[in-house]
């Protein structure tokens, strides 16, 4: 069968999704690459890999040429399955899908959200691999957002920002949102706003929390860049707390490093909220409070994780980038939320040329899709499999690096009930 979707706009490209019966031949070993890069052996459409998860692939006719993709179709109806957030167990650590499916017990996954992969222009500091965007897992927060000139990854459409995430809630419906922070610290002087939680980057004059989750990794990085400008060097005007048991343990004129333990909240400030740590002394009690909150659905999350929507009802964004074409992981929902569309590109050296983010819209509305999020791409994009019988997950699409890149979090398919 051939959809097509063809665009109003000059200059856009004519998308057809065609069914393909090949499978690329993968990895069944977590970690490893697939071998080979071209299709090989065959499969029928819509194999079934558990209840309520059926996998096949589809070549998508772009400008750039030919893109091939891998589709996980996910019913949230079907009592057997569920998702939920594949992440290595701390923000600041990254793993390869694989590995991170296969620890978790996952029947399926996809990489997830754009990450801090680089810190060249802030020498000597460390790259933390922390994940841009909120993070969920098993219904607990994990991270709040960076400012929106922290990010990395491609222009953002207009009108959104850093707090975008999709999400799925207690109600197994998915839907798109934006998680962002509500959070303070009590001290003897009154109240002080909560501007960051395990993250990587915290807003310019602002106090940051990090927990256990966070990791070992420095805590530097979160006072470099500025809210407009990630390469601005890194604040000389910061403070560190440490508070356990509900009082100050130590204090710092710099972020540190290590294992923080399951009793102890991290304090960082940088600039004015430096200034206003420094009121704090060794024994003063200290309370800090912190949640997500979501700007619009009333049901809980289970899950959540960051990116950026490219259909909202049906319908792209405005500003879209259909210039640039690339290999990309998208989500997206159709049947009120209820069922789920993960979509990989495939990276072999046949089909890299990709999609922009106008086609990868256009293509998850012709699956049938009305929202659509868009997720970290290029080397991190992958999907992995584990068919019955199986102990470890296959690797379906070649990863455009040539191996799989290890990755902070992503979306899991799990067995359930």
């Amino acid at each position: 069968m051939t959809r097509r979707s063809r665009r109003s706009a000059a200059g856009r490209a004519v998308l057809t999704v065609a069914t393909a019966f090949g499978v690329l031949s993968g990895a069944t070993l977590a970690g490893a690459a697939p071998a080979g890069a071209a299709p090989g052996g065959a499969a029928p459409v819509g194999k079934r890999i558990a209840p309520g998860v059926t996998y096949r692939q589809f070549d998508i006719d772009a400008a750039a040429g030919t893109a091939h993709a891998h589709l996980l179709t996910v019913d949230l109806a079907d009592p057997h399955v569920r998702v939920d957030l594949l992440h290595p167990g701390a923000v600041a650590a990254r793993a390869t899908v694989s590995r991170l499916a296969d620890s978790a017990g996952a029947l399926a996954g996809v990489n997830g959200d754009f990450f801090d992969i680089s810190e060249t222009q802030h020498p000597g500091v460390e790259v933390t691999g922390a994940a841009v965007g909120p993070a969920m897992a098993a219904g607990q927060a994990l991270k709040a957002a960076v400012p929106k000139g922290q990010r990395f990854g491609p222009a953002l459409p207009p009108g959104t920002d850093t707090m975008a995430v999709f999400g799925v809630g207690t109600d197994r419906r998915a839907r798109l949102d934006r998680l962002s922070l509500d959070g303070s610290v009590g001290t003897p002087d009154g109240r002080l706003p909560l501007k960051g939680l395990n993250q990587y980057a915290l807003p310019v004059d602002s106090v940051g929390a990090f927990t256990a989750r966070w990791g070992t990794a420095s805590r530097v990085r979160a006072v470099c860049g500025t809210d407009t400008q990630r390469s601005a060097p890194c604040s000389d005007d910061t403070y560190e707390v440490k508070v356990r048991g509900g009082r100050v343990v130590s204090v710092s004129d710099a972020p540190g490093s290590g294992t923080i333990p399951a009793d102890t909240t991290v304090l960082v400030g940088r600039e004015d909220g430096a200034r206003q740590l420094r009121e704090l002394s060794v024994g003063d009690p200290v309370d800090v409070t912190h949640t997500l909150v979501a700007a619009t659905s009333k049901v809980p999350y289970t899950f959540a994780i960051g990116g950026f929507p490219v259909l909202r009802g049906g319908t792209p964004p405005a500003g879209l980038d259909d210039v640039t074409s690339a290999v990309r992981t998208v989500v997206g929902t159709k049947d009120d939320g209820r069922k789920l569309l993960l979509l990989a590109l495939d990276g072999a050296a046949d089909y890299r040329t990709g999609l922009t983010v106008a086609e990868e819209a256009d293509a998850m509305r012709s699956l049938g899709a009305s929202d659509a999020f868009n997720l970290d791409g290029g080397g991190s994009t992958e999907m992995v499999t584990r068919d019955t019988g199986d102990t470890a997950v296959t690797v379906r699409n070649h990863p455009s690096g040539g191996a799989e890149r290890p990755v902070p979090n992503g979306i899991g398919v799990f067995p359930a009930g």
